[in-house]
């Protein structure tokens, strides 16, 4: 049978553990707040590292439904996003069984993997670092599964019943956006009915934080942890890491309109592009974020004038602020200085891959609330970022059409616009 309309792609379950408040409705309050997560690094001592800050999570597995078999057989990364998926999935109504099951896949997201465990169990069996041939026998039973990132889309399956394809996208820091990306595309060709979509990063060891002093990414603003981020502020002198998970059901649209669900909004374009260029330089012009601006666009049927708002890579490194700025303004023109733009990092600060569908969720909400969230720290405005950032205060406007963008390590550059449910394209 030929379908008279195209397939679409519409979020119909939100769940989200990040710093500052675990599950979505805390993760909204504190975006609208623009209060910061950021402080000094609890989980380990970090006292001789150059950056000793980050937004960690107060999360306690099994006070939010893990049991522990599956405490002991996974990562903190696959954890969280374990807890974000029962949310989602909660939230959207769906039960994934029978021939729904048959339709349902996952993909899901990551940078690093299973870093922080790996870590932990190199250590034991190296004891300490002090021998170079590890001893097996002080192995957890586990490993292997903390080895391989597949083991974060093979335990959201499980989880969630989905009995169809299953990924994992590593694309670095917009493994996020690209992975419910791959999942909107999945449903649009008719692969899936329901995918089960998000990222999730525990990034914050001692590992990690040694390859961030190395590149000299991050803030050194260890004495005022909650200000160390300050996206496009004249100030800013590096982002600041953190961790967390945001799992999204996404739905084809006439499936969900069908049982009567709540939409978020609809997964309207998406693109990616690479700058060929460094590992972690960038350019100043902006040109390839700008093209997969336009590209998400151009899949989205819109024009530069229908977006309301921006939610701005925002990491608070000089690059990458003035970078988005300069893609921002090349695909939306003098509509670029009238769309409010702004970035949660400040805020929940900067979980690698998992940022980017912590992101769209924020959009999603944003839509929802018809509020734009704030850019905390931003107090001196840099005058090669003359964007209006929403500095401090959430902001209240209409949205129809808000555009989320990412910027990777390698020089990745994606795009995604999402648009308020059943428009008319």
């Amino acid at each position: 049978m030929v379908r008279d309309t195209p397939r679409r792609a519409v979020i119909t379950g939100i769940g989200v553990t990040a710093p500052g408040g675990i599950g979505t409705d805390a993760f909204w309050r504190r975006l609208v707040s623009g209060t910061p997560a950021t402080r000094t690094i609890s989980r380990f001592d970090a006292s001789g590292h150059r950056c000793r800050v980050a937004a960690e999570c107060d999360f306690d597995p099994l006070a939010h439904g893990l049991t522990r078999q599956q405490i002991r057989r996974t990562d903190r990364m696959v954890q969280l996003a374990l807890a974000s998926a029962r949310e989602a999935l909660l939230d959207s109504g769906l039960t994934l069984d029978g021939e729904l099951a048959e339709r349902a896949g996952v993909a899901m997201g990551s940078a690093v993997g299973g870093t922080t465990t790996m870590e932990q169990e190199y250590a034991v069996q190296s004891a300490e670092g002090r021998s170079w041939l590890v001893d097996a026998r002080y192995a957890g039973p586990h490993l292997y599964d903390y080895f391989v990132p597949t083991s974060l889309a093979a335990e959201v399956a499980l989880l969630s019943g989905a009995l169809g394809p299953a990924s994992v996208i590593s694309t670095g820091c917009t493994s996020g956006i690209d992975a419910v990306g791959y999942a909107a595309e999945l449903i649009r060709e008719g692969t899936a009915e329901v995918m089960v979509t998000g990222a999730s990063d525990a990034p914050i060891s001692p590992i990690t934080l040694t390859c961030f002093d190395v590149i000299k990414a991050t803030s050194t603003r260890n004495d005022d942890p909650e200000t160390a981020c300050r996206p496009f502020d004249r100030t800013r002198n590096g982002l600041v890491l953190g961790e967390g998970a945001s799992v999204l059901v996404l739905e084809e649209y006439e499936h969900a309109r069908r049982r009567g669900a709540t939409i978020y909004g609809e997964v309207a374009g998406y693109a990616s592009r690479c700058n060929a260029y460094h590992m972690t330089g960038l350019k100043t012009d902006g040109l390839e974020m700008s093209e997969a601006i336009d590209a998400a666009l151009d899949e989205g049927r819109l024009n530069p004038v229908d977006i309301d708002y921006v939610n701005a890579h925002g990491s608070g490194t000089k690059q990458n602020d003035r970078h988005e700025t300069a893609a921002v303004k090349r695909s939306l023109g003098e509509h670029a200085y009238r769309t409010p733009m702004s970035g949660i990092k400040a805020i929940v600060g900067h979980s690698l891959g998992a940022i980017g569908s912590i992101e769209i969720a924020a959009c999603a909400l944003s839509l929802k609330h018809d509020v734009v969230v704030p850019t905390a720290n931003l107090h001196e405005p840099d005058p090669e970022c003359d964007l209006d950032y929403v500095p401090h205060t959430a902001r209240e406007r209409r949205l129809d059409a808000v555009l989320t963008v990412g910027s990777g390590f390698g020089g990745f550059q994606s795009a995604m616009v999402l648009t308020t449910a059943g428009r008319d394209r």
